[in-house]
Parts: C-alpha cells; structure tokens; sequence
C-alpha cells in the first residue's frame, strides 16, 4: 500500500508544478514523486559524529614547524612581535 503525504505550498510553487504537469502531460502527483525521488537520490546526507566528517582531513596539511603542538605560544609571540 502506498502512504499518503499533504502537503502545504506557495502560490509560486503550485503554479510551477501545475505548469510542468501540464507541459508533461503528468499528474501533479507524478511531478512531485519525480521531484522527491531525485531529491532523495542526490541528497548525500552523512550520519555521524563531527569528527567522523572530518578525520580524513586531520593531519593532511602541515604547517613546516615540527614543535608546533607543544610550543604554539612562543610561535604566537614571535609572530606577533615580528608584526607589532
């Protein structure tokens, strides 16, 4: 059985999706399937921890200074009295 979805829309919506249903001789229905099953099909929505997103990118740039980690403070200060 198939499941029943109402939904609301703009003036411009209604009007855009009547205009193609006709141009396509469809039904405003068969448009509005169309239009979800290639919303659904190109949505590429990851389900995950933030860090799940990004731990591929995590240690792929480096910053050419070897002590960075452990002594950002002083490398802030130097380039900070280097500017000032």
């Amino acid at each position: 059985m198939q499941a029943q979805l109402t939904v609301r829309l703009s003036e411009d919506l209604d009007k855009g999706i009547s205009t193609l249903a006709r141009k396509l001789h469809l039904k405003r229905s068969d448009i509005v399937r169309i239009a979800l099953e290639r919303f659904l099909g190109e949505s590429n929505v990851e389900e995950g921890r933030p860090y799940d997103k990004v731990k591929g990118l995590i240690g792929s740039v480096g910053s050419g200074v070897s002590d960075l980690g452990e002594a950002h403070r002083r490398h802030l200060l130097t380039k900070f009295k280097k500017h000032a």
